[in-house]
């Protein structure tokens, strides 16, 4: 019987895929359930299970630096958050992923994957994805960095804004003003601080004073000059983009 081990400090999801690994997998024995990475390493060197199925951001360890501690014969499959970019390059014949949220059909052929590498004679399996992994642990720090919330008061209340409801951020005298579609905040953190924190994937400034979310660009127009302006999803005035960024929407 091959047996495995799940590690995951989200209960909820460590449930819903040892749920799925057992309803493809009826035979697999699930020997521990881990909440962190030091108690993933501790008891995969007693259990010495076959598998390990980790997440890849822990308390304590890493999902890699679990991996990169085991002595025994245990195979990896990392659980990663990652976006496609990174899926495309775990690719792996020996070992695999699993991208959160679980999809039985990538589960699926995950688990096939595995049984073939189970099956075939031992190998050191594990390094070209633990190296493709270190390369984009820094990124993946960055990404788990960017900011998420904006906290604005106003009088005796705080406002908590989701950064992805937010239309723009645009520099006004001492305040930077946070625009989403049904309210206008003011906060004290400088653009330039704010460029830094925020997704470039996502976020783009397009004037010295503005940063616009791409999520809720609508459109862009030229006037009879051929300066550039943005349309937003859910504001009226049209954004202008100074001649330093207007290549940003040459596509456009």
């Amino acid at each position: 019987m091959t047996t495995a081990l799940i590690a995951d400090d989200e209960p909820h999801l460590a449930r819903a895929l040892q749920t799925a690994l057992l309803a493809l997998w009826p035979a697999l024995d699930i020997v521990h359930v881990a909440r962190n990475g030091s108690e993933a390493a501790e008891c995969i060197a007693t259990l010495n299970p076959d598998l390990a199925f980790l997440d890849i951001q822990m308390p304590g360890l890493t999902g890699l630096e679990v991996a990169q501690g085991i002595e025994g014969a245990t195979r990896v499959v990392f659980v990663t958050a990652y976006d496609e970019y990174a899926v495309q390059a775990f690719e792996q014949e020996a070992l695999d992923y699993v991208l959160k949220p679980v999809k039985t059909e990538r589960l699926q052929r995950t688990l096939e994957r595995v049984r073939r590498a189970l099956a075939a004679p031992a190998a050191d399996g594990n390094a070209p994805l633990l190296a493709a992994l270190q390369k984009l642990l820094p990124a993946a720090a960055a990404s788990a960095e960017r900011l998420r919330w904006v906290r604005a008061s106003a009088g005796d209340l705080t406002h908590q804004v989701a950064v992805d409801e937010v239309l723009f951020f645009r520099a006004d005298d001492k305040y930077t003003c946070v625009q989403t579609a049904t309210t206008e905040h003011l906060i004290r953190t400088p653009i330039a601080e704010l460029a830094a924190q925020l997704d470039p994937a996502q976020f783009v400034q397009v004037h010295r004073s503005t940063i616009v979310n791409l999520a809720h660009l609508q459109g862009t127009r030229r006037d009879e000059a051929s300066r550039l302006f943005l349309r937003v999803k859910g504001h009226a005035q049209e954004l202008p983009v100074s001649r330093a960024y207007v290549h940003l929407f040459k596509a456009m």
